[in-house]
């Protein structure tokens, strides 16, 4: 069987020009493999961020720039009893903490991990996040496809918010589920999310799931460094402009130009993913847009 994919987003809002990047670099990561299937999940945890109309945009923009996937949409929302077992098995394996730590005091202090003394003294659950302890665990590395090692290093990485104060299940922890489930072999996801890395890496450790291997994509930045979802570029995605838009996406991933004349966005990415070289955009972070693009 091939590699495994998966897109991700969130529906929050409409996918734009960077959204498009990584449904894009993630689909043809996972086509260019023998058998390769691109899987898509609907990350829609953050009831109070989620938009009624956004995931039925997504999907409409996805089909018009002719991606497909080959089993209905996995939404978060409908999961949240594995999430609930996965936290059981997390806290068999390594303790949990309750932590009253505010953005406001980690910010202060550099921080994402605990900064208090959260660890030795019982906080109001009600009224607190709940931390997994990944102290316990030995270092751990993975080699990025394309930005190189990434360390899970516990003296640094200590701990990671697995459930929210306001009891929301945290990212952390539901996308290692989900792609373990999904049985995901290649992560593909823009740069933005390489920091998460680490404590991905320790939560999979903790819960003995497999590692999927990682390859983060450069983000296409405006030329003055701004991320497009602020910028002018963050506009909807219009399907009537597909081939062209995913031309400019492909030169973007300084990927070969497919031939002259397709005129169907499917076809399109069938030659593209033929030609997917990851390679041309190796150890870059970032791509900026020229000025007046």
């Amino acid at each position: 069987m091939g590699s495994v994919g998966r897109f991700a987003p969130s529906p929050t809002g409409e996918l734009h020009r960077g959204s498009l990047i990584a449904a894009l670099g993630s689909w043809l990561d996972a086509k260019s493999s023998p058998d390769g299937q691109w899987l898509l999940r609907i990350e829609d945890l953050d009831v109070a961020r989620v938009r009624a109309d956004s995931e039925a945009s997504i999907l409409a923009t996805l089909t018009a720039f002719g991606f497909e996937w080959p089993q209905p949409p996995w939404r978060q929302s409908s999961r949240l009893e594995r999430y609930q077992h996965a936290l059981t098995q997390l806290q068999r394996r390594i303790p949990l903490f309750h932590c009253q730590c505010s953005r406001r005091q980690l910010a202060a202090e550099g921080e994402t991990c605990c900064v208090g003394e959260c660890r030795r003294r019982r906080c109001d659950p009600r009224d607190s996040a709940l931390r997994a302890d990944l102290s316990v665990l030995d270092p751990a590395s993975i080699q990025d496809r394309s930005l190189g090692e990434v360390r899970f290093d516990p003296m640094v990485h200590r701990d990671v918010i697995v459930r929210r104060r306001d009891g929301v299940l945290a990212y952390q922890l539901a996308v290692v589920i989900d792609d373990a489930d999904q049985g995901v072999t290649d992560v593909v996801r823009g740069a933005d999310l390489l920091d998460s890395t680490p404590w991905q890496l320790g939560l999979l450790k903790a819960l003995k799931l497999p590692v999927p291997r990682y390859l983060h994509l450069p983000l296409v930045v405006e030329a003055d460094g701004q991320k497009l979802a602020k910028t002018r570029h963050s506009v909807r995605l219009e399907g009537q402009n597909a081939v062209q838009t995913l031309r400019d996406a492909l030169h973007q991933l300084r990927q070969p130009s497919p031939p002259i004349g397709i005129s169907e966005p499917r076809e399109l990415l069938r030659a593209a993913a033929a030609a997917w070289q990851p390679e041309r955009f190796k150890g870059e972070r970032e791509i900026r847009l020229p000025l007046g693009s």
